[in-house]
């Protein structure tokens, strides 16, 4: 299996996010490459990286999933607030369009307030650079699948699942999985994308929310208790053409690796009684029991039947790098997800 990462990520590194009302050291930093990258190697993986992070391929492969003005704002936000006088070195908004605002505002302050949904995007001069460079890995694992490769492994960060077609969250500026997709859409009819990181893939939903040839599917905390929190209920199935081609489910907080194991298998079911002829896999490491955003309590070794689950799906496969920050088990649980997943 050929793995993808573009070294042009590193582009984007903001030092801090907003916590609870705090700056904090931000966990999506460029150090996850190397960690995963090392989980990599003991998998007896190497990367391979794409021959270019821009093209005019690329941006309209982008237009098919994220509007226009949000790129354009993704590109010219950082010199445009770094021109207001007083303007802070990171893009970060100080007011937000709660309520069902219905105009669209031309002055920086505010374009950042209605893109950035939360406070854990702050955007540099090399971020749009660095997102880039994540979305053309994306692209390159799903064009070694389109090639014939039964299933590839993309090394994305920015992670992608909480950006929209409007906006930026939770991380994420460009929606990796949903590009990957997309792209995939181009030779199939139908794919599906399973979502098994820690928090709900809002932003992967509410692209495909009322399209009923891209199925969607989550397990997550319940976002009754956990971030993203407006989102990923179950009673959330699609709408229009899309109806019932969207499937969360959300689990209690702090559930152990079998009840998220029996949950992943369910919505392996549901996916497989949608019949899609290629699957995007959405995988979050940050369910581990110590990943900084701890929401579940999955142990090391059962990233290895996760692995082994996800192995079955028999459709040609696109595994999209989401969550899972840096800690002492970061590499290795990364390394016991591919030996299931190489195994089955």
């Amino acid at each position: 299996m050929k793995c993808f990462y573009h070294p042009d990520q590193a582009q984007h590194a903001p030092p801090t996010f907003l916590l609870r009302g705090q700056p904090a050291p931000s966990p999506e930093g460029p150090v996850r490459a190397e960690l995963l990258s090392e989980g990599l190697a003991a998998a007896g993986l190497s990367l391979t990286a794409p021959t270019e992070t821009d093209s005019p391929t690329l941006r309209k492969r982008l237009e098919q999933i994220h509007t226009p003005r949000y790129l354009q704002f993704l590109e010219t936000i950082h010199e445009r607030w770094h021109a207001m006088p007083g303007a802070s070195e990171l893009v970060a908004p100080n007011v937000h369009p709660c309520g069902g605002a219905r105009h669209y505002p031309r002055h920086p302050t505010g374009q950042a307030g209605w893109h950035l949904h939360d406070m854990a995007c702050p955007l540099s001069a090399t971020s749009f650079q660095g997102a880039l460079a994540s979305a053309a890995t994306a692209v390159a694992a799903t064009e070694d699948v389109l090639s014939g490769e039964p299933r590839s492994y993309a090394l994305c960060r920015p992670p992608g699942h909480h950006a929209g077609p409007d906006n930026a969250g939770g991380f994420c500026l460009i929606n990796n999985a949903a590009l990957a997709a997309s792209v995939l859409r181009e030779k199939v009819s139908k794919v599906a994308i399973i979502d098994v990181d820690l928090h709900h893939g809002n932003g992967t939903q509410d692209i495909f929310y009322a399209r009923g040839d891209i199925w969607t599917g989550s397990v997550h905390v319940d976002p009754t208790d956990f971030y993203p929190f407006f989102w990923g209920g179950a009673d959330e199935t699609g709408s229009g053409e899309g109806e019932g081609a969207n499937v969360n489910l959300p689990l209690p907080l702090g559930s152990d690796g079998d009840t998220y194991l029996s949950a992943v298998a369910t919505l392996i079911e549901q996916l497989n009684h949608f019949q899609p002829e290629a699957v995007v896999v959405s995988l979050g490491l940050d369910i581990h029991k110590d990943d900084p955003l701890a929401g579940l309590s999955v142990e090391t070794e059962e990233f290895v039947a996760l692995g082994e689950q996800l192995s079955a799906l028999t459709q040609p496969t696109v595994v999209i790098q989401e969550g899972g920050y840096p800690t002492e088990h970061l590499s290795a649980n990364l390394t016991a997800f591919m030996r299931g997943y190489l195994r089955g």
